[in-house]
């Protein structure tokens, strides 16, 4: 949840761990003094059994929470990402809000997580700073390689196209393809929010040869802007050839 609807379920899990404290491991009767999320993430098996009834999260959500976290699911599923929807995982790090995530691979064995990480908007004006939203990870390179298959001395020069994608809809249209093109080996990134001109900067401070700029607009023409970053040219590619254009 949010600074909103988060404070509203940490309550109904402290009553509820109030309930069965007694019962609960030592660690985890420590956890539920100072952090009360932390013993939902217990491995031991009596308190995993204890955990059963405690409250599902989503149904202290906000309508703002519910409507990210749609967004969200829609996102992965038009790039066609597996996903669980995992209502306990929970994160070391109390700023984290609304999404938190593992990415999993299946053919580590059990030490199977390469990447894990979540949002947390707000953190940055606690420090001090403006206030903006934010999301990051910590991620495994060791086993990201492994899992790849690469070499590790393989190196990067930049990504071939940097998507500047301005509006929801160019979002929604653009995933499936990006997910097309990383699956055939494209190094491609995406530019985030920001203005088309900050976009543009950071796809020339990557090093890359094109950027894709596609907005509401270029969703409804069924066409996207492409710019080779080298020339300054740019040409209008129908988004059903843009993976043809970029291989």
């Amino acid at each position: 949840g949010c600074a909103v609807c988060r404070p509203v379920y940490l309550k109904e899990v402290e009553s509820y761990l109030k309930k069965i404290h007694s019962k609960l491991c030592e660690d985890c009767q420590r956890r539920a003094e100072k952090n009360p999320l932390r013993v939902l993430d217990c491995k031991e098996g009596p308190c995993r059994k204890l955990l059963e009834g405690v409250p599902e999260g989503s149904q202290f959500w906000c309508e703002a929470c519910r409507t990210h976290f749609r967004e969200v699911l829609e996102l992965l599923q038009a790039c066609g990402v597996k996903y669980k929807e995992n209502s306990r995982i929970v994160r070391g790090l109390d700023y984290y809000c609304r999404t938190a995530f593992e990415v999993l691979c299946d053919d580590l064995g059990s030490q199977n997580a390469v990447a894990a990480g979540g949002r947390y908007d707000g953190l940055i004006q606690e420090l001090g700073g403006p206030d903006l939203p934010g999301i990051g990870f910590a991620i495994g390179v060791e086993r990201v390689l492994l899992a790849c298959g690469a070499s590790p001395d393989k190196t990067f020069n930049g990504p071939k196209a940097l998507f500047a994608l301005l509006g929801k809809e160019a979002q929604k249209k653009a995933f499936p393809v990006i997910a097309e093109l990383r699956k055939k080996g494209i190094f491609v990134e995406v530019g985030y929010g920001g203005s088309l001109k900050s976009q543009l900067r950071r796809a020339q401070k990557l090093g890359s040869k094109w950027t894709v700029i596609a907005g509401d607009n270029e969703v409804v023409k069924g066409m996207v802007l492409l710019k080779n970053m080298e020339t300054g040219d740019q040409q209008e590619v129908a988004w059903e050839k843009l993976c043809q254009s970029l291989s």
